[in-house]
């Protein structure tokens, strides 16, 4: 297949339409129809240096998977030594967060059937086990006609019946606030919420939930505090407040949505296809066929822990902590953080050295150490006692320790955390930084960026 520089295969590549950290979007023309597409191009070795091959793997079979009309299609995938490129329907008019901005607000008819489709689009891919899990304007493309297209789902999931996912992700205006509790979710109501917010983006012009400051903006989504624009009416109110219900349990389902009176206004459904799954996937596993696991650079580099995604950094508020509102707490367990001015290596140093202060004996598997009493000393110390440290890298010279007790003695765990504070530099757990959260800019880290 030639390529040239200007040549993919039988496209004829273009301008730059965007551009990310691992990937660049071309507009091109395909050489044997004419037709217009967007192909995005990703660099295979920056993928696997940042562990992102089976994010990316799982983004493309997922997207040629569901074949909807409000979903963006990827036509083929093409692979080389060094590069992955995805050759996706191109969609002319941008995207929904580019209009808000333009146009503030929609009116209630197009605010509707913009937030149908995308009803549609959630109850399509719900019905095949996926989870979106990042909904929001940015990822919700218009056509020349102002139809939606949905698309970048790199942080969905395969929903398996009566699994919990676990993994916090997505854009934290957007996000429902049982993924802050830092506890297990059910991935179609936090897709349900993610609608909910774009519902009232699109009829208000600004968002629900929206604060400089992280703390507050957690305790906003949290309580579902917002105040609806005086022009909202009570039908719009009523359908807001059954979506943006913080109870996952009690939120309105995708079923009653489409039921509710003011969805129903002039909706005509639209549908998705059926297609043989292994028809569509042979060439995604082929454009990864080429890309070798470099095994020796993983043994000299010592594996470091992802950095703190900002869920969880959130999550580790004690005075914020949601799990009360969705689960029991366990009165037997015991945590505690603490935070690190070293860097991860020499925090393990510091907690293998508590440790030893207290004769337990470690076994450390990544990113956790597991601690238990020495043999000689469990007519004290009954081996029923379980002691762990979790460290999670925040920055190259900053971590956060998490100190856990599921079972043993109470005294045996204060003692460890007394011994390792006085280790660590900082004695107290880390302190949420503030932020902006303007459209468009987006501070909190997500699983990925392209």
């Amino acid at each position: 297949m030639g390529r040239g520089n200007n040549c993919i295969g039988k496209y004829r590549l273009g301008r730059t339409i965007g551009e990310g950290t691992f990937a660049k979007v071309k507009l091109a023309v395909d050489g044997s129809t004419g037709n217009q597409a967007a192909i995005k191009i990703i660099n295979k070795q920056m993928v696997m240096d940042s562990n992102l091959k089976y994010q990316v793997q799982r983004e493309i079979r997922t997207m040629k998977l569901l074949h909807h009309p409000n979903i963006v299609r990827i036509h083929e995938v093409i692979g080389s030594k060094t590069k992955i490129y995805i050759v996706m329907e191109y969609v002319s008019g941008g995207q929904l967060s580019d209009k808000l901005s333009y146009v503030g607000k929609f009116g209630e008819n197009e605010a509707r059937k913009l937030f149908q489709r995308l009803i549609d689009v959630v109850d399509y891919c719900h019905n095949r086990g996926v989870c979106h899990r990042d909904l929001k304007p940015e990822n919700v493309l218009l056509d020349s006609n102002g139809n939606v297209k949905v698309t970048d789902f790199g942080l969905s999931a395969l929903r398996k019946p009566g699994k919990m996912l676990s993994t916090a992700c997505g854009s934290p205006c957007y996000v429902a606030p049982e993924l802050l509790a830092n506890r297990g979710y059910d991935g179609t109501a936090a897709d349900i919420w993610s609608c909910g917010v774009i519902l009232f983006e699109l009829l208000a012009g600004n968002l629900p939930f929206d604060d400089r400051n992280l703390m507050n903006l957690y305790r906003k989504i949290s309580r579902a505090e917002y105040k609806c624009p005086s022009w909202f009416t009570e039908n719009q109110k009523q359908l807001l407040s059954r979506i943006l219900q913080p109870d996952p349990k009690k939120r309105i389902t995708i079923h009653e949505i489409i039921e509710d009176p003011w969805f129903q206004i002039n909706y005509i459904p639209s549908h998705g296809y059926e297609h043989d799954e292994r028809k569509y996937l042979d060439d995604v596993t082929a454009a990864f066929d080429t890309l070798e696991d470099n095994k020796e650079t993983e043994r000299v580099m010592p594996k470091s822990s992802s950095f703190i995604n900002a869920f969880q950094l959130i999550a580790m508020s004690d005075d914020l902590d949601l799990s009360g509102l969705f689960e029991e707490e366990d009165e037997n367990k015991q945590k505690t953080k603490l935070g690190s001015k070293n860097t991860i290596n020499d925090t393990f140093e510091k907690i293998e050295a508590a440790a030893n202060d207290l004769s337990l004996s470690v076994q450390r598997l990544n990113n956790r150490i597991t601690m238990h009493p020495a043999q000689n000393l469990t007519r004290c110390w009954p081996q029923s006692h379980n002691l762990s440290a979790e460290v999670i890298e925040v920055a190259p010279a900053h971590c956060v320790v998490e100190i856990s007790k599921s079972a043993g003695e109470l005294g045996v765990y204060k003692e460890f955390c007394k011994s390792l504070s006085s280790l660590l530099t900082e004695k107290s757990s880390i302190a949420s930084p503030g932020s902006k959260f303007n459209r468009g800019q987006r501070p909190w880290p997500r699983s990925r960026k392209f």
